[in-house]
């Protein structure tokens, strides 16, 4: 009914059902605002599925919302509420659109939701069985693109870091001396597998814990 001036999108990430995250990114008055982007863990769900991990997400974002309503005859003083967006926007399909909407019946909540879909860009709104096709051209559709292409980039980005250091930790434990606070201060000193290989033995050295002998240990197995 009014022009939605506080948006929410959200997008899944995985590789074949592991290592699955989720990207949360807000645009307020048409412009991203980036403090308020947040990612998750996908901890529930096992196997790819995403109708249940976009679920997972959007409920662990939105019960808090439902805990303040049921808070509100003993509202704390000077604490800033947090207010519903406008719209949710999910990327993906009508199958999409109806689970995010079970979560928001389930707990209660009342907003708009859609979901857009790639390729065809199809955009799906509850209660409207045909998607809504919007001229090419169309302003409101460049907004949605933008804002379903962000929510991905964001979602890759942190799968892929994700995943790389997943690789890391999967190379050091074959390690032999390499517990998990060495191989944690490796990494936060060299950034990456790549990194602890091109160090040489001298800056491996200089990591507490590691001694010449683990180094050359180390520079002969990654």
């Amino acid at each position: 009914n009014e022009p939605p001036m506080h948006i929410e999108c959200y997008d899944i990430s995985n590789f074949s059902g592991k290592e699955a995250v989720a990207s949360l990114v807000v645009f307020k008055n048409g412009h991203p605002s980036k403090k308020d982007y947040r990612r998750f863990r996908i901890k529930t769900v096992i196997g790819i599925n995403d109708y249940s991990m976009m679920q997972e997400v959007l409920y662990r974002r939105f019960s808090k919302f439902t805990s303040k309503r049921n808070n509100q005859k003993n509202p704390m003083p000077n604490i800033k509420t947090e207010s519903l967006p406008d719209l949710i926007l999910i990327d993906g399909g009508k199958g999409h659109l109806n689970a995010g909407l079970e979560v928001l019946l389930q707990l209660g909540l009342s907003t708009n939701i859609a979901s857009i879909a790639k390729k065809e860009e199809l955009l799906y709104v509850p209660h409207i069985p045909e998607a809504i096709i919007f001229p090419r051209n169309s302003e409101g559709l460049f907004m949605l693109q933008r804002l379903r292409d962000e929510a991905h980039r964001f979602a890759i980005t942190f799968h892929r870091n994700k995943r790389s250091k997943s690789m890391i930790y999967s190379s050091l434990d074959s390690i032999v001396g390499v517990g998990p606070k060495k191989k944690q201060k490796l990494i936060s000193k060299f950034g990456s597998l790549k990194g602890i290989a091109q160090a040489d033995i001298t800056d491996l050295i200089s990591v507490p814990g590691i001694t010449k002998e683990l180094a050359i240990i180390i520079k002969q197995s990654i």
